[in-house]
């Protein structure tokens, strides 16, 4: 599908450019990996563009890692190869996606992978759901999410803060404007 399209020129040529030059074939690598480990298919792991597009395009994998991850949660998917049907998968593992934790703003668009437009959002959105299937008993990938750190503080506590001067409020203390010079006027 993605080459049916015309060839961009000009800004869009550019603003393609630059949103491929984001693409980090050692993440997606890492990626595919930990796809491979999860599902237990037998993938190529090399994550040039090429080979990430051509294993993802379909969106059957992606089914199957939200399967594995959350029985249940891509109900159906196509097999076929048919191009409505291969972005239905896609739509079907992002909501799973979103369902398992994924945050909307780590989530990419179908014609992001289906078009090849933005293969860097696709992983970004594998390695936040790579961060997310730890807390489903999976191997998970990348940095480790940050946890919850709720302070409690006590009305005696909160009462001391008050009457603390922030460096914000204290740096200008006690300044004015007089014999500041803008331009060659002096203000008084």
């Amino acid at each position: 599908m993605a080459n049916n399209r015309a060839t961009k020129s000009g800004f869009a040529a550019e603003a393609q450019r630059k949103i491929n030059s984001k693409y980090s074939e050692e993440l997606a690598s890492e990626s595919l990996e930990w796809i491979k480990s999860i599902t237990n298919e037998d993938i190529n792991t090399n994550g040039d563009m090429d080979n990430f597009y051509e294993i993802l395009k379909d969106g059957i994998l992606l089914c199957r890692l939200v399967n594995c991850i959350q029985p249940g949660s891509a109900k159906k998917i196509n097999e076929t190869q048919m191009a409505f049907k291969c972005m239905e998968n896609i739509n079907t593992f992002l909501e799973a996606a979103r369902k398992l934790g994924v945050p909307p703003q780590e989530t990419f668009q179908t014609v992001d992978l289906w078009e090849r437009q933005n293969l860097n959002s696709v992983v970004i959105c594998l390695q936040s759901l790579g961060r997310k299937a730890g807390n489903y008993g999976k191997p998970s990938i990348g940095p480790k999410e940050a946890e919850k750190n709720v302070r409690n503080f006590s009305e005696e506590q909160m009462r001391a803060g008050q009457g603390v001067i922030s460096l914000q409020y204290g740096s200008n203390k006690g300044a004015n404007q007089s014999g500041i010079n803008f331009g060659n006027t002096r203000h008084m």
